[in-house]
């Protein structure tokens, strides 16, 4: 277990987890027009995607760098994310 948390292959499963979550929350929007809009649920998955993109960069031992490109791309994404949300709330 400790093998699988250092070598960042729970970023992986859990990312291929949220790209599961991304598509099926789209196919319900789609379909059924439940729940969010996919541009809306984007900017939110992107941010959160690139803070487990950071972590695994820490974990494997990448260059600092890389988790500053991550973090810095997490922080876009949600300054975004709370961009749209904004402008909803304001009409």
């Amino acid at each position: 277990m400790a093998d699988f948390l250092a070598s960042g292959r729970v970023v992986d499963f859990i990312l291929v987890f949220m790209l599961c979550e991304g598509l099926l929350l789209a196919l319900l929007y789609h379909r059924r027009g439940i729940g969010v809009a996919p541009a809306v649920l984007g900017p939110m998955l992107l941010a959160g995607a690139a803070l487990l993109l950071a972590l695994r960069a820490a974990l494997i031992g990448d260059a600092w760098p890389w988790m500053a490109l991550w973090l810095i791309l997490a922080l876009v994404a949600h300054l975004w994310d709370l961009g749209l949300r904004w402008r909803r709330s304001d009409a």
